[in-house]
């Protein structure tokens, strides 16, 4: 019987701690909630991420397990908690995402769309862990498949935030024609294309001119990033509908890069499909804040002027 086994037959909780290991700050955070986790007999496995020279050395992170990232890490676990930004929320959500299991964020960054939570209430968040007080949000993802000039599948991939296919040639455009359920829509020669769920509404696909779409609604964005076309707007596209993008033979190799870390590479003439993911993040919510309030609050949006809608009984 392994290890995990033997927890799940005790009745141990679990979790897997995936902290920013650049930022001594955030260790120091990350430590703070092992031990409160630890306080309340939950068992802690830390992820090494990007420096695990400074993970080891830390006295209290040191003592835990660490594991590589794989989908092993989460292997037993209840929960995948995040300290840190949008970029090590989506790595630790590619490990929950693979063992089927959520994922909190708690933001160490600076804007951390992608975070439940801020640094300053990891406190609360924690205690409200430990109760098991909080709840899941399914959110989108999509599917794509890359293949080549015959047909032949090179390479597969999901992503919850965006699928962004970019030239490789700095120096020219990339050709692309866009299909939408089979049908040719319009061809541009760009820097690339992003193709973005409603959670990446307000990453990527955002800063290359994107609208923000509600994380409720159930669709797919298209924008075509930095293209030279009569025809270059975003376009919302149903969840049931099937996208794909296609090179010119003769223009540069690209590559399509799933949320911002997993590549795949398209040799000229290539073809990614993409389509809804068949299953979403389990993302864990802690309160009911509307998605307008965290777009003002994330954005500093100014909202001077309003008045509310009437109140009727006045």
């Amino acid at each position: 019987m392994s290890d995990t086994d033997e927890l799940k037959k005790a009745g141990q909780r679990e979790i897997l701690l995936v902290p920013h290991t650049g930022r001594s700050a955030n260790l120091e955070m990350a430590a703070e909630a092992a031990e409160l986790l630890e306080a309340a007999d939950i068992c802690v496995r830390v992820l090494a991420g990007k420096n695990p020279e400074a993970l080891a050395a830390h006295p209290v992170l040191g003592k835990y397990k660490r594991f590589w990232h794989s989908p092993q890490a989460a292997a037993g676990c209840e929960l995948v908690l995040v300290l840190g930004g949008d970029g090590t929320f989506l790595r630790a959500a590619d490990i929950a995402h693979s063992a089927d299991l959520p994922v909190l964020g708690i933001n160490m960054g600076h804007v951390g769309f992608l975070a439940e939570w801020e640094q300053e209430s990891m406190t609360e968040a924690i205690s409200r862990v430990i109760e098991r007080s909080w709840w899941i949000e399914d959110r989108m993802t999509i599917r794509a498949t890359v293949r080549d000039t015959t047909g032949r599948v090179i390479g597969t991939g999901w992503a919850l935030n965006e699928v962004s296919i970019e030239n490789q040639n700095r120096r020219g455009v990339l050709d692309v024609v866009l299909e939408v359920d089979g049908r040719p829509v319009s061809s541009y020669g760009c820097d690339g294309v992003l193709v973005s769920t409603p959670t990446g509404s307000t990453a990527y696909a955002f800063s290359a001119g994107g609208p923000v779409l509600w994380p409720e609604l159930d669709a797919m964005l298209v924008v075509p990033n930095n293209a030279h076309a009569l025809f270059d707007r975003p376009l919302v596209i149903s969840p049931h509908s099937s996208i794909a993008i296609e090179t010119n033979p003769d223009t540069a190799e690209a590559v399509a890069v799933l949320d911002g870390f997993r590549p795949i590479v398209m040799p000229p003439g290539s073809r990614i499909e993409i389509t809804r993911g068949v299953q979403p993040v389990r993302w864990v919510r802690l309160d009911t804040q509307p998605f307008a309030d965290r777009l003002v609050h994330k954005f500093r949006l100014p909202t001077t002027g309003w008045r509310g809608p009437a109140n009727e009984n006045e």
